[in-house]
């Protein structure tokens, strides 16, 4: 007869799911005991950053990642991962000990009492098998539910005796072996209306969002821009964890700001707006003002019911981002009107000492290489760094969709792991660094060669923005002092460098680049937020 361990490996292995992030505690040993040859466990030293190293390799992998947590602790510790996970629609499976059946009811100590609803609301599905026979099946369940649309983590609690249970082979392949896709294309009618809509349009515009580029649809977007002439803008940056659209060319007007007021401002100047694979639209901070200006109307494609159901305005088309884009670009052919201009190229910041972040991601422009990536945890430097290096590859950027800090390092490793023949950069604040600086041991032990760029301004210059904006003075806890990323990377054993002027920058960032090792690179930066 067959093991369940034995049943759920082999699954693993029929779906391409032989890398494994981990923390293990005594409820998961049976199920890693004597680990096959052919599955990779990778060792995070804490639960959110096993989640975050999960995320990144999801994304950047476009396939479901596999998570092994500790119990109710270990689930406890990963809820803000899990919480960035969903709002970035990263396909996860989510596994987590569980105590001796014989124990559960007597709540030994471990025991996760109620597991399936510890990791809710922020997962699609969330279960604990009857039976032990059933854990291959509900595994099974839970990677077709992860990496349906919208995609998303689902979880599974499997008490640590099960793995030893006997199951029926025969049954167990029909569960498990069953192919379960989806992917819907917006009816004829519905794109036929919509192309008839554009070609009326005097000044119409395309919002690109993340799930272009998570659908595989940044050449349709293209198109459809090229052949309709259209201004094309990216979502707002808290809430745009992909590029939908290559941000270096012609018709890319820049990104929309990120509050009520101003895009309704920014969108006035088109009567008619597309918003696709995007919410409408991932407002923050709280700038009331009309929705849209009058004479101005909107339609999103999205691939998420809740997201067309909850938007605030407009039509909405639930369907995959990529099939719509490609059968609007040929319903809708070609347009005679005039293209809109071209934005200005990206101007050089002033020279400072400290120098601005503006200037420190126009040092890693200078030596970033065409095919590279960037993982992004600079809240006050994200858009100095998308309009200094305006990035135009497909999955050449990732941010955390959700904003909970913590997702920058460890993503960037497990987007490493993913693109190996892709060099990564993580660009993170030293205050963000703090939420997951225990990544950088498992870039060291797996040697993993991600280069972090550290932008150091002592503060938490976001918070400082936002204190600003609701005119909030006295809030204690935003300064910073004293926090040595460098020092703390040659601990965990990353190389690491500091550099205090433009030139050192790009020399230490292009002497980590050429290293093919985990290296990180400190620059003391101006307070403040840069925004060019």
């Amino acid at each position: 007869m067959t093991t369940v361990r034995e049943a759920v490996l082999e699954l693993l292995r029929e779906r391409g799911m032989t890398t494994l992030f981990g923390n293990p505690g005594s409820t998961e040993l049976p199920m890693l005991a004597e680990l096959p040859s052919d599955f990779r466990y990778v060792l995070g030293l804490q639960e959110a950053t096993v989640v975050g190293l999960a995320d990144g390799y999801a994304q950047a992998s476009g396939s479901p990642a596999l998570v092994n947590l500790h119990t109710a602790p270990g689930v406890g510790n990963a809820m803000g991962a899990i919480f960035n996970a969903q709002a970035n629609k990263s396909p996860l499976v989510v596994t987590a000990g569980q105590q001796y059946r014989s124990l559960m009811t007597l709540q030994a100590n471990l025991t996760n009492r109620d597991a399936t609803l510890t990791p809710l609301p922020l997962v699609k599905w969330s279960y604990e098998p009857p039976r032990a026979q059933d854990v291959p099946h509900a595994l099974a369940r839970a990677i077709h539910m992860c990496s349906l649309p919208p995609k998303g983590p689902s979880f599974v609690s499997i008490p640590m005796d099960d793995w030893g249970a006997e199951v029926d082979v025969l049954q167990v392949r029909h569960q498990t072996r069953r192919a379960v896709t989806g992917a819907s294309v917006a009816s004829p009618t519905q794109i036929a209306e919509l192309a008839r809509r554009l070609g009326e349009a005097s000044r119409p515009a395309l919002v690109a969002g993340p799930d272009i580029d998570a659908s595989g649809g940044f050449a349709a977007a293209i198109e459809l821009a090229e052949r309709q002439r259209l201004a094309v803008y990216a979502t707002p940056a808290p809430g745009g964890g992909r590029i939908g659209f290559p941000e270096d060319h012609p018709l890319f007007q820049g990104i929309l700001p990120p509050a009520v007021l101003p895009v309704g401002e920014t969108l006035a100047a088109h009567d008619f707006v597309i918003a696709a694979g995007t919410s409408v639209f991932p407002y923050y901070p709280n700038v009331p003002g009309p929705l849209l200006a009058e004479g101005t109307t909107l339609v999103a494609i999205t691939s998420d019911p809740d997201e067309a159901a909850r938007a605030p305005m407009g039509d909405a088309i639930v369907a995959d981002v990529a099939l719509s884009l490609t059968a609007l670009a040929a319903a809708a052919g070609d347009s005679d009107r005039q293209a809109p201009p071209t934005r200005p190229a990206a101007e050089p910041a002033a020279s400072s000492d400290p120098m601005s972040p503006s200037s420190a991601v126009r040092a890693l422009a200078e030596v970033f290489p065409q095919e590279g990536i960037v993982v992004l945890e600079s809240p006050s430097a994200t858009l100095a760094l998308r309009n200094q290096l305006r990035l135009k590859e497909p999955g050449s950027y990732y941010f955390s969709s959700g904003g909970g800090l913590g997702f920058g390092m460890p993503a960037a490793i497990g987007v490493q792991l993913a693109q190996p023949s892709r060099p990564v950069v993580c660009v993170i604040g030293e205050g963000s660094a703090q939420y997951s600086i225990q990544s950088l041991w498992t870039a060291a032990a797996y040697d993993v060669p991600v280069t972090f760029l550290v932008l150091r301004n002592d503060e938490y210059a976001i918070l400082k923005w936002f204190g600003m904006l609701e005119d909030i003075v006295g809030a204690p806890g935003l300064d910073l002092p004293a926090l040595d990323c460098a020092a703390v990377a040659s601990g965990y054993g990353v190389n690491s460098r500091r550099a205090e002027s433009v030139e050192e920058l790009s020399g230490a960032l292009s002497k980590a680049l050429a290293s093919n090792r985990p290296e990180l690179v400190e620059v003391r930066v101006t307070p403040g937020m840069a925004l060019a």
